[in-house]
Formats: structure tokens, C-alpha cells, sequence
């Protein structure tokens, strides 16, 4: 699958919403939290509270570049809550943002690899996943859910090219539970033996199906989860009509692995640039 600027700025509007969709939950629901989503070259600026994982820049690059004013106001917005700015910028977006970060103090801290693959429909009838049972979060397991998916990402994998790192378990709460609140998302559970093993997310935006928010806890590791999670979410892609599957990994992660083996390619890097607040 051929990546072009065309194909990266599609897959970052819907990466771009789904940053801005979660930060507006946060905002309804915790006023308190001084969240924000602003509007900036094309992307969005979204804060979400201490140490959310939401609070990022992304989607800028492929509409022009923003003016000098209109980062000096984003960094300002940051500033006040005593938060880095962190920025997610496209490989395939104009090299000219990365440049001028740069000029502005923002240092390169890690990369974040997108890959993805056509959805055909030989995905509506996915393999069967071997004593493995995957249904779709109901209110009784909401909590359940949200447990699991913190406690997986607090135990990373350890394969591959570190992650940054992790948030305080509160902030993770935080980020995590409008995944289990917020339309527009689909949420899942595995369970082998009778017990969770591993739960994930889909969203659905304009033909892209975002797989994101897929935790596996320690004792099921290695035992096919997030492979019978992304089959099935690759089925209900297809049934709902999208044409292309997306996800974002670290770099060499089990995660990205377990989605080549599943016929994903990479597509294009995201290289995460932070500004201090004091800078």
C-alpha cells in the first residue's frame, strides 16, 4: 500500500478528531480540568488535563503553515497549566512545521509509527479465534474495562524503540475513561477462560477504521488476544463499510508486529517533538 501526502493528511484529520472528540469529554464533564481543543494550520492544540495523553498538537502540516502568532498563542494556552506542548508531525507533512519548531525550541523526544492496510472483504469472516471470545463492553463491565485497559498500557511490552514515559495511573484514568464514555467509539473485550484478558477500541471516521486503545493484561500475553481483537474489529470495519484500517504503534512493539502479521504496512512516522513550558 503506496503511502502518499494525500493518504497521511486523510489518516491525520481522523487522528485529529479523535483528539479533539476525547478533549471536548473532558471538557464537558471536568470544567475544572482547564481542558482545550483550538483550531491550528489544519490540526488541533488539545489540553486534557495533568499529564493526559491527550494533550498534544496533531494534524498540522498539510494546510499551510500557521503564523508565528498563532503558535505563540497555542505555547501561551500550554504556559499557563504548566504543561510541555507536545507536537505530532507528519513525515509527510511540510517539512517547513518541523523546521520551525525546531527554530522555536522544540527538541525531538521519540517516534510513533502509522501503519495500515485496505479493509477487503475477506475481513467479514475473520478466523475462528481459538477458545477466545470477544463481545463488546456493556455498562455492567465499563470499570472492568477501564482497569484492564490502564493496567495493560502500565506494563509495556518492552519490545522495540522505548515509549516515553508513562503518565501517573490517575492521569491514565483519566485519558482512558472517555474511551469507555464518548460516541463514536466502539469498545471490546476478550476473554479466555471466563476471565478479561485483553479489551480494545474502534473508531469509524470517513472510511478510516482507527484501532487504537488495545491492552492485553500480563498473564494472557502471547496467547493471541490482540490478534483475535483485531480480526474482529477488522470485521466490523468491513461490515460498516470503511476501505482502509489504520494503527499507531511504537516503533518495532509487539503491537506493530502483531499488525504486520495481520497484513498491515507502515505508512509513514510521526516524530514527537516537545517544548518545555519554561522555554
Amino acid at each position: 500500500m503506496f503511502a502518499s501526502i494525500a493518504l497521511a493528511a486523510r489518516i491525520d484529520r481522523a487522528e485529529t478528531r479523535l483528539t479533539e472528540s476525547l478533549a471536548r469529554a473532558v471538557m464537558a464533564s471536568k470544567p475544572e480540568s482547564r481542558a482545550f481543543v483550538e483550531v491550528i494550520g489544519g490540526g488541533v492544540a488539545a489540553y486534557a488535563g495533568p499529564s493526559s495523553p491527550m494533550n498534544k498538537m496533531i494534524g498540522v502540516g498539510f494546510e499551510g503553515m500557521p503564523s508565528e502568532r498563532r503558535l505563540q498563542e497555542i505555547e501561551g494556552l500550554y504556559r499557563e497549566r504548566g504543561a510541555p506542548l507536545q507536537a505530532e508531525v507528519a513525515t509527510l507533512g511540510d517539512p517547513a512545521f518541523a523546521a520551525e519548531l525546531t527554530r522555536r525550541g522544540y527538541v525531538l523526544r521519540n517516534f510513533e509509527n502509522v501503519s495500515g492496510r485496505p479493509i477487503v472483504d475477506a475481513d467479514r469472516n475473520p478466523p475462528d479465534a481459538h477458545g477466545i471470545r470477544i463481545d463488546v463492553m456493556t455498562e455492567t463491565n465499563a470499570a472492568d474495562w477501564i482497569d484492564a485497559a490502564i493496567a495493560g498500557f502500565q506494563h509495556p511490552d518492552g519490545k522495540g524503540v522505548p515509549a516515553d514515559e508513562l503518565a501517573p495511573r490517575d492521569a491514565l484514568d483519566a485519558a482512558l475513561r472517555p474511551f469507555a464514555t464518548v460516541d463514536g467509539f466502539g469498545r471490546y473485550c476478550a476473554w479466555l477462560d471466563g476471565q478479561l484478558a485483553g479489551v480494545a477500541t474502534l473508531r469509524i471516521d470517513d472510511g478510516v477504521a482507527q484501532l487504537c486503545g488495545a491492552a492485553t493484561l500480563l498473564p494472557f500475553r502471547r496467547r493471541g488476544i490482540q490478534a483475535a481483537l483485531l480480526r474482529r474489529r477488522l470485521a466490523d470495519s468491513a461490515r460498516a463499510g470503511c476501505d482502509l484500517a489504520v494503527i499507531t504503534t511504537q516503533p518495532g512493539s509487539t503491537s506493530q508486529e502483531n499488525g504486520h502479521r495481520q497484513g498491515f504496512a507502515l505508512l509513514y512516522a510521526r516524530a514527537i517533538l516537545v517544548r518545555d513550558p519554561a522555554a
